[in-house]
């Protein structure tokens, strides 16, 4: 890794962090929701993973537009390569997971980045590595657990792909981080989804699918929570490190299951309950003071 940036001018606000965070967890979940209806209707992941990165760069059209390419110009072009390297990889391998588990199971994979996101940011950034955070992350994975109620196929050797998803999504919000000393959210957000974008078309050589009204509409749905989410996501750990607020990204567990209590009827268990519970104190545990 290269030698991070000085770490004099980030930020430090961990509540307005966190805030932003579990904006972008729902954000996140709503795509999830897009995602799988659009899986549903019969669309192939590669077409998915396109078009959520295509959609993030017309996105940033009008400011393009109105603006011109100013703000989007970058003296970190390595930087933004290596997030983006580590962010598709991500996805690669999270939906990879999506297509061979049961679907709480790739969750699971999914949002358990923040359990090494602290180890991470410590080795690269040479952020601050507190019990707190570790026992945040510790108590939100339990909840994970309970909320996801993985089966016996998450001992299988295809979920080393889904650790994989976790260990290059916990690089990426690291990343994001490292750039967040002279980069805006926007920035980092338009050259993710143009770099990805660039790199996930190759595959739509042998896997194009025609597609019909509504897979378009959710397809375009996706790409849009996506980007949301990346904003509200790149501008959360652009205000504190990703140790201390990356237990809030739970969050997106529960609004998950929110929505499926509402779209498809699924009732959640006592233990999702409990499962919930625990990942909002994890949320909680690294923003409150230690009292003296």
């Amino acid at each position: 890794m290269a030698s991070p940036a000085p770490t004099a001018t980030r930020q430090h606000r961990p509540g307005r962090g966190a805030a932003l965070l579990a904006l972008s967890a729902l954000f996140f979940a709503l795509m999830g929701v897009c995602i799988r209806e659009a899986t549903v209707l019969g669309v192939g992941n590669e077409m998915v993973v396109f078009f959520r990165n295509a959609v993030g760069v017309l996105f940033f059209l009008p400011l393009a537009l109105t603006r011109g390419l100013a703000p989007l110009r970058t003296a970190r072009p390595w930087s933004h390569l290596k997030r983006s390297a580590c962010g598709l990889a991500a996805m690669y391998c999270y939906f990879y997971a999506l297509a061979h588990l049961p679907l709480t199971d790739a969750m699971l994979f999914s949002y358990a980045a923040p359990v090494f996101t602290p180890l991470i940011a410590w080795w690269w950034l040479r952020e601050p590595l507190t019990a707190r955070m570790l026992l945040a992350t510790a108590i939100g994975f339990a909840g994970v657990l309970l909320v996801a109620k993985p089966s016996g196929a998450l001992v299988s050797a295809i979920s080393l792909i889904g650790i994989l998803a976790s260990v290059m999504a916990a690089c990426a919000f690291v990343s994001i981080r490292e750039m967040s000393d002279s980069e805006p959210a926007f920035r980092i957000v338009f050259w993710f989804a143009l770099f990805s974008a660039l790199a996930s078309a190759l595959p739509l050589l042998w896997a194009w699918q025609p597609l019909q009204g509504e897979q378009w509409l959710l397809l375009i749905a996706a790409g849009l929570m996506a980007s949301f989410g990346q904003l509200s996501m790149s501008q959360a750990y652009s205000y504190a490190p990703p140790g201390l607020i990356g237990p809030v990204a739970y969050l997106a567990i529960v609004f998950a299951g929110i929505i499926a209590w509402l779209r498809w009827d699924e009732v959640p268990s006592q233990a999702s309950l409990l499962g919930a519970g625990l990942i909002f104190a994890a949320g909680l545990i690294p923003l409150l003071r230690r009292s003296r």
